[in-house]
């Protein structure tokens, strides 16, 4: 009995992992970056203020203390869309009689979140933490600063699964800019030269 509860936890938390990166994709494209009719604060928070502050270059990095605020969401947004995110899993557990699809679900969607937010807040206030140091960190925080670059692609931070299945997903920008710099930012210019043009001589 109980390992049949492990089956089904482990059958709710991979569905939890990649309905996860959907669920960032579609809530990050179609509520942060666009009004959604009368509800505007998740537009207005992050589009308007966080795309504001933190941009591609320099500022990808905070600058202001001031503006540490507007790293992570608001305290109840993670409780609001956990909850949410873990209906569909509340409905199988009660069709099935299988409660270990909501239990893993709901450890995975919830861990989901916390590095969501926890990367996130590294990304953009890097103080050398262990974290920073990893390989998937380095292209994640690369795969984020496009994003700043260019708001209409790279909506995932933590799992680009969605990304890549969606046709949102840019790995290399599209002409060279001045980046962002730090030994967890890679290098996301194009792979072809900048060109330049001689000045002739009098």
């Amino acid at each position: 009995m109980f390992y049949l509860f492990l089956q089904w936890s482990a059958i709710g938390a991979i569905g939890g992992i990649i309905g996860s990166s959907f669920i960032e994709w579609a809530l990050h494209r179609y509520v942060m970056h666009r009004p959604l009719g009368k509800f505007t604060y998740p537009y207005e928070r992050h589009t308007l203020t966080h795309h504001r502050i933190f941009k591609a270059d320099y500022t990808y990095h905070l600058i202001h203390e001031k503006d540490k605020y507007t790293i992570p969401m608001a305290w109840w947004n993670g409780p609001a869309l956990i909850a949410l995110s873990l209906l569909p899993f509340l409905a199988a557990s009660l069709l099935t009689g299988h409660w270990g699809i909501l239990c893993g679900g709901a450890l995975a969607i919830s861990s989901y979140y916390g590095a969501y937010e926890y990367m996130h807040w590294c990304m953009h206030l890097p103080r050398k933490r262990n974290v920073e140091r990893s390989g998937i960190f380095f292209r994640l925080n690369g795969h984020h600063l496009l994003h700043h670059r260019y708001m209409g692609r790279n909506f995932n931070v933590v799992f680009p699964l969605a990304d890549l299945c969606l046709g949102t997903l840019l790995l290399r920008a599209k002409t060279h800019f001045k980046q962002a710099e730090g030994p967890s930012v890679p290098n996301v210019q194009p792979k072809f030269p900048k060109v330049g043009f001689a000045v002739p001589k009098p």
